[in-house]
């Protein structure tokens, strides 16, 4: 599952999951841009890391996300992995979210990268050739009370896009699937940064405990490698056994 020569581009870079998958990525021999708003965080997950790009600005912008795609491949010539990681989190139930709020969301977490997937589509169904991993959600899934609506309403959507690009594009050499992590530690959901909270949703899985950010490692690369190449259109759940019981 080696990545040597590729370039990758991945959003919402500078923390969380996307923090995460931005050393994986590049140990496994890529070239990777990292695409986030805040320079300093990105700064941070760079740091060490010899085969990267720091791309900032927001992906709610298309002409920024234009001039990116633009300069990645005037700069490396391609772009042969897509990682739609970046995405927002609202707060409340369903009957205090705020049509702005939902709105804002899913500019973020659906509009955006069906954007930045568009304008990336473009070189690899040119070249016959590439990979599209979005990040989806357990939530997309089954339904879990505690989840914003907008954020539970855009993941399905991003699950629906997935299956539909991957129909269009199939016999065109580009592969589109998704990856919905179930209770994993990251900044946007912070519920299982602590260990009072991670105590009290690790019984909702069969597992019996939230996920460990190195088990979403292998089908990260899975997927971005060659080993998938007859894999595309589905959406694979990595949630300890949550959407089961």
């Amino acid at each position: 599952m080696r990545l040597d020569g590729k370039v990758v581009v991945i959003t919402g870079a500078s923390s969380g999951l996307g923090a995460r998958f931005a050393p994986v990525l590049h140990e496994a021999g890529a070239h990777v841009v990292l695409v986030a708003r805040r320079a300093d965080r990105l700064a941070d997950v760079a740091s060490g890391l010899t085969r990267i790009t720091r791309e900032v600005l927001d992906v709610r912008d298309e002409q920024a996300l234009a001039d990116l795609v633009s300069r990645t491949i005037g700069t490396h010539g391609r772009v042969d992995v897509l990682v739609n990681n970046a995405g927002i989190w609202a707060e409340g139930p369903g009957e205090s979210e705020t049509t702005e709020q939902f709105r804002h969301v899913i500019e973020t977490n659906l509009i955006a990268v069906f954007t930045l997937t568009r304008l990336v589509a473009a070189d690899m169904l040119a070249r016959g050739s590439g990979s599209i991993i979005n990040i989806s959600s357990l939530n997309s899934l089954k339904g879990v009370p505690e989840a914003p609506a907008s954020y539970s309403a855009s993941k399905a959507a991003i699950n629906g896009l997935t299956t539909v690009l991957a129909a269009q594009w199939g016999r065109r050499g580009v592969r589109v699937n998704a990856i919905a992590p179930g209770p994993f530690p990251s900044e946007l959901n912070g519920y299982f940064l602590d260990p009072a909270e991670d105590a009290k949703w690790a019984p909702r899985t069969a597992m019996g405990r939230t996920g460990r950010p190195d088990e979403l490692d292998g089908l990260l690369l899975y997927l971005a490698s060659d080993s998938s190449s007859y894999v595309t259109g589905q959406v694979i759940s990595v949630d300890g056994g949550w959407s089961v019981v």
